[in-house]
């Protein structure tokens, strides 16, 4: 897909500068910048989806774990050790 973006000047000089010292093509970094700002943004996207499946279960079941749970479990997991989070209740 062929596409026109407008750039002003200082942001065009940017670019320029950037792929003289990648040894690239400005057409290069320009690609490269989206395809890393779409897969980043997909993946907070993704990331937003999941908390808001998260937030409806618990409305629809009440199960959770505490915070004093989660955080004992974050302690033994930061100390090294192999544990399994904990379950969830009501």
């Amino acid at each position: 897909m062929a596409t026109s973006i407008k750039l002003d000047p200082t942001l065009q000089d940017r670019v320029r500068h950037l792929a003289e010292q990648r040894r690239r093509t400005p057409h290069w970094i320009m690609r490269e910048a989206i395809a890393q700002y779409v897969e980043r943004e997909e993946k907070r996207e993704s990331f937003r989806q999941e908390a808001m499946q998260a937030w409806e279960d618990y409305q629809s079941t009440g199960l959770h774990a505490t915070h004093e749970e989660m955080d004992a479990y974050l302690e033994k997991l930061e100390a090294g050790e192999a544990v399994e989070p904990p379950e969830c209740h009501d």
